[in-house]
């Protein structure tokens, strides 16, 4: 998952900053709005992949004593930065702009330099979006879309397919502004336009940073691989009731497990201390992900009938 991770960000990375480049000086050229806020948007885009691969990299440093879980929420915590920045910078700078040239409107100098520029990001950005949908859709397994994107613990894919969804819609509406103020003279569309970019960077930001909170704050594995966990230490003869099994992700690729178990009263501590092992052992070998089992011996509790 990291491998592919890295691929998508590599993609989107090298396409934003020709994008960024070529779409500020289309937009120092033209004195389009909606043009500055693309570029903006392509070097927000173009940082914010930055730091997923800082991310990506901080991500595998080994457990130490200060963690001993290691250190794979930090691909957490730079997506939900990035959330944070799209939102801050990119959408917030797009909407001053479209409001400046709002109320400071002029027209747009030689616009057929902006379509130019346009075209050959839609095709950069439709480059970098098919390679980060294509990986999210082999990641995905059968889950739906929508599923995938709520259940991912890899956040670092589809935060650079909604980037790259965003950026296509984004170069939509710049043209739709640029063309609109050309054939009708209204010097407002630009403006406008810049706006509407700054609104669904916006959009997406909320959504992003909504995903990745979850995962910041502690999320659990996914019900299947609970289920399949609870099935295991019930399989098991001196297990009398599987009480709890609680999981967390400490990052994509690393699973926490607790289990609280009833064992038959009847059962040596060797038997049960054997039971325990082979039971971690039957978890990390049918859930390659989880990584720590701790398994508490504790009486089932029935609830009272008052």
């Amino acid at each position: 998952m990291a491998t592919g991770s890295k691929k998508v960000i590599y993609a989107a990375l090298a396409g934003n900053a020709l994008i960024a480049l070529t779409k500020f000086v289309a937009a120092t050229i033209t004195g389009s709005s909606a043009m500055l806020s693309e570029g903006i948007h392509s070097l927000v885009d173009t940082g914010n992949q930055v730091l997923l691969l800082n991310g990506l990299k901080r991500a595998q440093k080994p457990p130490d004593k200060n963690f001993p879980f290691g250190y794979g929420k930090e691909i957490y915590f730079w997506s939900f930065v990035v959330a944070i920045l799209i939102f801050g910078l990119g959408a917030g700078i797009s909407i001053y702009e479209g409001i400046i040239h709002l109320l400071h409107p002029e027209p747009i100098k030689t616009p057929y330099i902006n379509y130019i520029v346009i075209g050959i990001a839609m095709i950069f950005e439709g480059f970098a979006w098919y390679f980060a949908f294509k990986e999210f859709t082999k990641s995905k397994g059968k889950w739906s879309y929508l599923t995938a994107v709520q259940r991912a613990k890899d956040p670092s894919i589809f935060v650079i397919l909604f980037e790259d969804s965003a950026a296509i819609i984004g170069l939509v509406v710049a043209f739709l502004g640029i063309f609109l103020g050309q054939i009708t003279g209204i010097v407002y569309f630009d403006g406008a336009a810049s706006i509407v970019i700054g609104l669904i960077l916006a959009g997406t930001a909320t959504w992003l940073a909504y995903e990745t909170k979850g995962l910041l704050i502690g999320e659990s594995a996914n019900e299947s691989k609970i289920n399949g966990i609870r099935e295991l230490a019930s399989a098991y003869d001196v297990v009398e009731h599987v009480n709890e099994v609680l999981t967390l992700h400490m990052g994509p690729e690393f699973i926490l497990v607790n289990i609280s178990l009833d064992f038959d009263n009847s059962a040596t501590a060797d038997k049960v201390e054997k039971t325990i092992e082979q039971l971690d052992s039957d978890i990390k070998r049918n859930y390659p992900l989880v990584k720590r089992v701790f398994v508490e011996a504790e009486a089932r509790k029935v609830p009272s009938i008052e």
